[in-house]
């Protein structure tokens, strides 16, 4: 299968966190973390019994805020060798999260990373193709040592499994798996950790002032989305159309980035209907012609980040992403797929505010979830959509309503 014929929209969105909010006398920690360094892979993709290879590469990443220890990442991996008369080139992309303690001047930490891997096209035994896309997940942890105010040497070991797989040829991509193909692997990191900025004291460590914490401005939409066409991105069905139902949650987590309010996203949408073919072969083509069936599912998207400008104003431009799952009652896009998919969207428009405490939202969205290989077939499919909803601000904590700019 080609690139284009999966995604995991974990791996593209993952600010899964609220920002800390420390105590009156505590230092909070470094907000961000950049990294990179030397990774090695336990084996080759294609290192089947008495030809298993180690791989050389590298990593870079990027750790968000934490919020009560837990810390937000995106991580790129790449890995490059030779193995049974094949050049292996495999690149990975995930998100996730972390979880770390300090232990005096060191930094503990557990990782749980998911995402995609890329692959070349000819990297199975004697150059034979495979598939050059799957869900990979990644489960480990490590330890920062500091060396400086600003930097760390990180060591971490983790497990990592894919589910890459052969195919018959270019023009005939029905997967299969040769007895003894690997699918589990351990890897091993050293990098360097860039913290930008040291933690802020936020007061003297024995004045006894207490210093009020600002209330965290959140929001509620109750929204719908409904597609009308299809893109060509991650997928190649055409033939099935999307509309959905929930509640959204924005909180303010993150400072600004390039004029944008950073804001952490989660969404559950009780209400999917899909309507797709009622016969279809293993890539999703349709086979019905004009017949239709539809099913009915839900989905939930934990994993999300609104960039909003201008957000004391009238009118509010914004760019939203969401990564979850989304689920149905039969099979969906293909009858030989899976009930349950991965999902991710993206989402520009605009709020424009109504009172205070209301808004109206109006965008357009690109909506794509695929199973990621967790079966052979892995149809997917892209949904262009438009989206409206009523967002409603939640009261301070003091019960007054927030100052905005009239214009």
């Amino acid at each position: 299968m080609s690139l284009t014929r999966v995604a995991c929209p974990i791996s593209l969105f993952a600010f899964i966190l609220f920002s800390l909010s420390g105590s009156a006398q505590s230092a909070a920690p470094a907000p961000y973390q950049i990294y990179g360094g030397y990774s090695w892979l336990s084996n080759s993709f294609n290192g089947l019994p008495g030809s298993r290879q180690g791989m050389n590469g590298w990593n870079a990443g990027v750790g968000f805020p934490a919020w009560h220890g837990l810390r937000a990442r995106v991580e790129v991996e790449r890995f490059t060798g030779d193995n049974l008369g094949a050049s292996e080139k495999a690149w990975m992309i995930m998100g996730g999260g972390q979880y770390e303690h300090a232990l005096g001047h060191e930094r503990l930490f557990a990782e749980a990373l998911f995402g995609d891997i890329a692959m070349n096209r000819y990297w199975g035994p004697n150059g034979v193709p495979g598939e050059t896309a799957s869900f990979t997940e990644k489960l480990g942890g490590g330890v920062d040592t500091p060396i400086s105010h600003h930097l760390a040497i990180r060591v971490e070991g983790a497990f990592q499994n894919e589910n890459l797989a052969l195919i018959k040829a270019v023009n005939s991509t029905t997967p299969y798996r040769v007895p003894g193909l690997p699918q589990n692997f351990a890897t091993l990191q050293t990098s360097l950790v860039w913290t930008p900025k040291t933690g802020i004291t936020r007061g003297p460590a024995n004045s006894g002032a207490t210093f009020p914490r600002k209330p965290v401005e959140q929001e509620f939409i109750v929204e719908s989305l409904n597609s009308f066409g299809h893109f060509h991105i991650f997928a190649n069905s055409w033939w099935s159309y999307l509309n959905v139902g929930g509640v959204e949650y924005d909180r303010h987590s993150w400072g600004r980035v390039i004029g944008a309010q950073m804001d952490y996203v989660a969404e559950v949408l009780p209400v999917a209907i899909f309507r797709q073919p009622s016969k279809t072969d293993v890539y999703g083509n349709n086979k019905s012609g004009t017949q239709r069936e539809t099913i009915a599912g839900l989905g939930i998207s934990p994993i999300g980040l609104r960039m909003m400008w201008f957000d004391r104003r009238a009118v509010k431009p914004y760019y939203e992403i969401k990564g979850g799952m989304i689920g149905f009652t039969k099979k969906s896009i293909s009858q030989y797929a899976s009930y349950e998919n991965f999902s991710l969207q993206q989402s520009v428009g605009a709020q424009f505010r109504l009172t205070n405490r209301l808004d109206f939202r109006a965008g357009i969205s690109h909506f794509h979830f695929s199973n990621a290989f967790v079966v052979p077939s892995n149809p997917g499919i892209d949904e262009m959509a438009w989206n409206c909803g009523l967002s409603i601000h939640m009261r301070t904590l003091h019960g007054a309503n927030e100052q905005v700019d009239s214009r």
